[in-house]
């Protein structure tokens, strides 16, 4: 993947400074089925779950779509969103993750859980992404490592290489100051909001003319 260290929950290499943070901890699954279950973070820099605040902001505006969705998490991180997605009814998710040390503990975590229904994959997201979809997915959740250049290829790869449905919808959550977005420009802007230096938005895409 290319994956997140990043100011909140990836690995791969976003500089620690961004958050001041250096990796470790733990994250806590909000609500669901492990609602308060709280999960060891590796120990990899710039590391960090999404805050509480802002994953109970997300999944309210997910209530209807979670529930029996596929899940693609393609800079996992920590597994937060997808962790959080998987409690509340997600069908089944990917996780992409390019550090070794933040897989092993996203591997771990999901046995601790009795996630059946995930699967981690230890790869650079954006050649996974090179490739033809084998199935498409309901729920994408891209949160890149700040300040790399990531966003733009990744929803580009998503949108050419058949990863999302009809019916997808696309989180993202990046640096504040990249705006406007980098999206396909069939994808449509459904909620917004910033919280300290992020910017995270959702997304739906609308069929394109032949």
């Amino acid at each position: 993947m290319t994956s997140k260290p990043r100011n909140r929950k990836r690995s791969t290499t976003h500089p620690a400074t961004a958050s001041g943070h250096t990796g470790g901890g733990q994250l806590r699954i909000i609500a669901g089925e492990w609602r308060s279950r709280k999960l060891p973070v590796a120990n990899v820099p710039g590391l960090r779950p999404t805050s509480d605040r802002v994953r109970e902001t997300v999944f309210n505006w997910l209530t209807m779509i979670t529930p029996g969705a596929r899940v693609l998490d393609v800079f996992s991180g920590t597994g937060a969103l997808s962790m959080e997605a998987l409690s509340r009814g997600a069908s089944s998710a990917t996780l992409l993750e390019k550090s070794p040390v933040a897989a092993r503990t996203l591997k771990s975590n999901l046995a601790l859980l009795k996630a059946e229904h995930a699967n981690v994959v230890e790869t650079d997201s954006l050649s996974w992404l090179n490739q033809a979809a084998e199935t498409s997915f309901d729920l994408i959740f891209l949160d890149p490592p700040f300040r790399m250049n990531l966003l733009e290829p990744a929803c580009q790869l998503l949108e050419s290489n058949g990863y999302l449905s009809e019916n997808s919808r696309i989180y993202i959550e990046v640096e504040k100051e990249l705006n406007p977005l980098p999206v396909p420009e069939n994808w449509q802007l459904e909620k917004s909001k910033t919280a300290g230096q992020v910017s995270f938005s959702l997304w739906s895409r609308i069929k394109k003319q032949q």
